[in-house]
């Protein structure tokens, strides 16, 4: 996992809460920014990390659409991201080699 994963996934977070999306897409958006945000720069245990991408991972699988096919863009680039962190995640746990 890179902390530049975790900048993008907070970037392409942030960048929604500038754009007009559907209601019922912002909670889930805003809560996901302010856990991705919380996450870009700070020193954290790894188990830490992972547990919170993967919460921001879920929060992005309850939007559908945000009826606004830019801020669609940051949310399929944030999903992205999400799955690199917790895949690169998994890869190091899976490496007999620590």
């Amino acid at each position: 996992m890179t902390a530049d994963d975790l900048r993008t996934l907070a970037e392409h977070l942030d960048a929604t809460a500038e754009l007009p999306v559907r209601p019922d897409a912002s909670p889930w958006l805003g809560e996901a920014a302010a856990v991705a945000a919380d996450l870009d720069g700070a020193d954290l245990p790894t188990s830490v990390v992972v547990e919170r991408v993967a919460h921001v991972s879920a929060l992005l699988d309850e939007v559908d659409s945000t009826g606004n096919p830019t801020a669609d863009d940051h949310v399929a680039a944030a999903e992205r991201a999400a799955r690199r962190i917790l895949d690169a995640a998994e890869a190091e746990d899976a490496d007999p080699r620590g």
